[in-house]
């Protein structure tokens, strides 16, 4: 399967991602976590990236087509992937398109995932991250069992500067300006289906199962 997982900050998708990731045998490509990567390794497009991501804005197509280009290139994304963060403007998506071209293949599905406004600030004003381990908590939902101490390996937590409120309002205004149109585009392409993920995860997946390619859907 070759798929896109589509949706605002915080709807979700990077965990059902996840979970298709392990039960379909499919390599998971976050460009979060790529660029995150960068930043941490300090390369000359992870500072790039970085002056843009601490204002929530979207990073240029530039830094990010050149590191997806380098992830769907590899051998593991041979037989399929999940992107999880990319396309998220036309122009990406057009370069994606010719990107699978190139390599003799194409999508399989775009699944735009939909979860109310209040709900996404929610859940993004309430995440912690591990800065050594990466692993991320929540405070209201997936809490460590100490207070603001990583359960992996005992670092402090830190809310990213992305996570904070008034960072995630421009995320969003950010992505109903710029990533919108991608709904049309692959809805055009008779790509996209709509997924409702609100409520709990078990319940999402069920519902994203039904629609992925080996389980029949159109």
């Amino acid at each position: 399967m070759r798929l896109v997982f589509l949706g605002a900050p915080g709807v979700g998708k990077g965990t059902q991602a996840d979970r298709v990731s392990a039960n379909f045998n499919q390599p998971k490509i976050s460009t979060g976590d790529l660029l995150r990567e960068a930043v941490r390794n300090k390369t000359e497009l992870g500072q790039e990236a970085k002056r843009y991501m601490d204002q929530g804005q979207l990073v240029p197509d530039s830094v990010v087509i050149g590191l997806v280009r380098d992830r769907v290139g590899q051998p593991a994304c041979a037989r399929g992937f999940i992107l999880d963060g990319f396309p998220r403007t036309v122009p990406q998506a057009e370069e994606l398109a010719m990107m699978l071209h190139e390599c003799r293949t194409q999508l399989d599905r775009v699944v735009n995932f939909r979860v109310p406004r209040e709900q996404v600030v929610r859940r993004l004003s309430g995440r912690r991250s591990c800065p050594a381990c990466q692993t991320v908590f929540h405070v209201e939902f997936a809490p460590p069992a100490k207070s603001g101490v990583c359960d992996r390996c005992g670092q402090g937590l830190i809310q990213r500067s992305d996570d904070e409120p008034e960072t995630i309002e421009a995320r969003l205004r950010v992505y109903e300006e710029q990533t919108t149109p991608l709904v049309d585009y692959y809805r055009g392409k008779d790509l996209l289906v709509d997924l409702d993920a609100s409520g709990a995860v078990d319940s999402v997946y069920d519902k994203l199962a039904k629609l992925l390619p080996r389980h029949g859907a159109t």
